[in-house]
């Protein structure tokens, strides 16, 4: 609780024989207090004065209250026999708890539809009509947010036993070892700038599940798909044209001008390492 003080200070100033000159100095720091904001110790004083017959308006230069505050609060008493303020009632809630959960359940279901499309769902199965703001904010109270979803290769729980253990098989490999396995990958690159405004609905630190991965980025128009290797340095930079990569083409334009010339330098120690899985039956015959 602040308490204000208000001070008053004269001084007489006598210059040249010149009549005397008084000046009112206010050091007085204006503060208004609502009637809602007023402290209980406050305004159960504000009563005790008024019933001991102190006037309104000598309270509100004590106290350095509006005269409405002081008036609200006496009627208030005068009313309830009571200082407490009543509780609001306050704007009622668009949505049920049904719809509340209804609208998470089809959020996880369709972790990429917008607030607006979700809010058309609700409509169309319940007759509440919200805003997208509404939305957000029921979806954030059940722990979802719009996130930028992460594009990598989404790895369920097999993929993640398999890696473990493929990591703990050769994790003490040595270099001369490594010299002999060729790592691949191709990545695809957009020619167009990425808005980011594509987003999913997940709760925190989710980022990487399954359901909030995307392999690909739909940024839409035109891209080209490169492929690389690294064996003690790195393979020459190879370009697809356009199309799919399909397993022929793969072989084609892949494993028989690049693959074969550094398995014949390397030899029978020589180990491909294809991050897509479903070519490893066409390398393996390749191979061969």
């Amino acid at each position: 609780m602040q308490i204000l003080y208000v001070k008053y200070v004269s001084v007489h100033v006598c210059v040249g024989g010149a009549s005397r000159e008084t000046c009112l100095i206010s050091a007085r720091t204006v503060r208004r207090i609502s009637f809602t904001s007023t402290p209980r110790r406050i305004s159960w004083g504000i009563v005790g004065k008024l019933e001991a017959g102190q006037s309104q308006d000598q309270i509100c230069i004590e106290f350095n209250l509006t005269p409405s505050v002081v008036c609200n609060l006496w009627k208030q008493f005068q009313d309830t026999g009571s200082i407490e303020r009543k509780p609001g009632q306050g704007r009622p809630r668009a949505t049920t708890a049904t719809e509340d959960r209804y609208l998470s359940i089809i959020a996880r279901c369709n972790r990429g539809a917008t607030a607006s499309q979700l809010s058309l769902d609700l409509y169309a199965a319940t007759g509440t009509r919200v805003s997208r703001v509404t939305v957000s904010k029921r979806l954030h109270e059940t722990g979802l947010f719009a996130r930028i979803p992460a594009v990598c290769v989404p790895l369920t729980s097999t993929n993640r036993r398999v890696r473990l253990a493929w990591c703990r098989e050769y994790r003490d490999w040595s270099m001369d070892q490594w010299a002999t396995v060729l790592f691949t990958d191709e990545s695809r690159f957009t020619l167009n700038s990425d808005s980011r405004r594509t987003f999913i609905w997940r709760e925190p630190g989710t980022r990487y599940l399954p359901s909030n991965v995307r392999e690909i980025g739909h940024y839409g128009g035109g891209g080209l798909m490169v492929w690389a290797g690294m064996l003690d340095g790195r393979t020459p930079l190879h370009v697809f044209e356009r199309g799919t990569v399909t397993g022929a083409r793969y072989r084609d334009e892949i494993l028989e001008p690049h693959v074969r010339l550094f398995r014949g330098a390397v030899g029978p120690e020589f180990i491909l390492m294809d991050a897509r899985p479903y070519r490893a039956l066409l390398v393996d015959a390749f191979l061969e």
